[in-house]
Parts: structure tokens; sequence; C-alpha cells
């Protein structure tokens, strides 16, 4: 019998530690799947985060390697500069990227640096016991911010697709989800239009993803989709903030 579905070879056979409903899951096999089809796993350095993806060391069938809190774009430029034959992703967590991150995401999209940002947006801290995270929406709740986020205490939001729009720098950005089937075709695309340019030595790219988090928001997985839908993309609006390849035609 004819096998038609099954792990792509970007995977390894580990089971991953998720829990039921996470998007970390639906975005691993995407990669996976690009890593094959690209046929680029043999010469891809993945950096794994500090976060609830901690372990994707474990599960991307390439060679990966993990720093410190935060500096995954600092070390995929180091990587990427001293091998630049190779192809190099950093996949970071909203807690990673956008808190203790920050300077790094920056720095390296204003250099427009040839590596490949993948940034999982669940608008909270889920490894670490859902604290409030640079993403968290105004009036949502988390372990420190029990009444909801107060803007006037905690601050607004950071939306990082539209801070980095504002630099002259990055090549590519978009913002995509992975809450239906239509937007996870979506956001496979985009991820393959990251790498790609990446391939070509176009510059920096950064994909955007909206994942659900049913334990950190203690909902279920159906509700947890409802959520994306109805409330974290109206404030966070999907779509494509940057694309060059478009501009330059």
């Amino acid at each position: 019998m004819k096998k038609l579905f099954g792990r792509p070879d970007g995977l390894t056979d580990v089971n991953q530690r998720y829990c039921p409903g996470c998007g970390h899951g639906v975005v691993h096999r995407l990669i996976g799947e690009l890593l094959v089809e690209l046929d680029i796993r043999e010469r891809t350095i993945g950096i794994a985060p500090v976060g609830c993806s901690v372990f994707a060391d474990e599960y991307f069938n390439c060679d990966m390697i993990q720093p410190p809190h935060g500096r995954g774009p600092a070390v995929s430029t180091g990587i990427k500069r001293s091998r630049p034959e190779c192809i190099v992703f950093s996949y970071q967590g909203d807690g990673d990227l956008a808190a203790i991150g920050t300077a790094e995401i920056v720095h390296a999209a204003a250099r427009n640096e040839n590596i490949t940002i993948i940034f999982i947006n669940n608008a909270i801290f889920g490894m670490t016991g859902g604290q409030l995270a640079p993403t968290t929406l105004p009036g949502m709740r988390s372990t420190t911010s029990v009444k909801g986020r107060d803007v006037k205490k905690q601050g607004y939001p950071i939306k990082v697709c539209e801070l980095l729009a504002a630099l002259d720098g990055p090549f590519y950005l978009e913002r995509t989800s992975v809450h239906t089937p239509k937007h996870i075709i979506k956001t496979k695309r985009a991820l393959k239009n990251a790498f790609k340019n990446q391939v070509e030595d176009k510059g920096f790219s950064l994909v955007e993803i909206l994942s659900m988090c049913p334990t950190g928001w203690g909902q279920t997985p159906i509700q947890s989709k409802h959520w994306i839908e109805d409330v974290m993309s109206p404030y966070f609006p999907l779509g494509v903030y940057r694309d060059r390849a478009k501009e330059e035609k």
C-alpha cells in the first residue's frame, strides 16, 4: 500500500512534549516539510529558543544550537557570517524575542542580516507559568495580571511586525496564524518565502505566527482557536508588512 502521509524527514522520531491544542507542533511540521521540499535540510542550522519550544533541538532533523535566552538573532548572525553557505533559522517565542531579545531582533533586522526568524506569538509566557508577556493583550489575564493587562501600569503590547516595518533594513515581514487549515496553508507559504529569501541571499526575513496556548489561556483547544479569530487577530492584523521582492518589481 502506498503511503500518502507521514512524518517528514525534516523532523526526528522524538515525540513532542507540547500541550494538547498548542500551535508549536503545527509550525514544526511545516518547517520540517520545507527543509525537505526546498532541499536545504543537510545545510540548515536551527537556533532553539528558551521557552515552551526549548526542546526544538530534539525535534528538527538538522543541526541545532541553543544560545542564552533571547540571543537567537545574534547567534544566527554569527553563524551565517562565518558559514554563509548554511541556511540559518532562529525559532523564538514572544518572551524570547520580544522581551529579553528585543535589542537582538531590532538590530539584526536593521542590518538586514541574511537569516530567517520564525516568531511564535501566543501572547503569554507559556512554559514558566502563564505570566504577562510583551504581547499580552490589553485586559487579558495572566498570572501576573490577574485582573487583566492594565495599559496604564504595564504598557501596551509590542507589535513586532509593525515595529520592524518602521526600519529600512528588513527584506520580508509577514504575520500569519495556524488556527485554521486555511491559515496553516498561508503560514507554510510565508515560511517558504522566508527560507527562499535566504537561499537567494535577499536578507532578513521574519514570519510572526499567532499560535494557540490553551493551557496558558485557561481555554479548551477549540476555544483557543476561536479566541485567535475573534480577539487576537483583530489586535495583531494578519498580512504582509514588508516584501521588497514585490516592491522592487
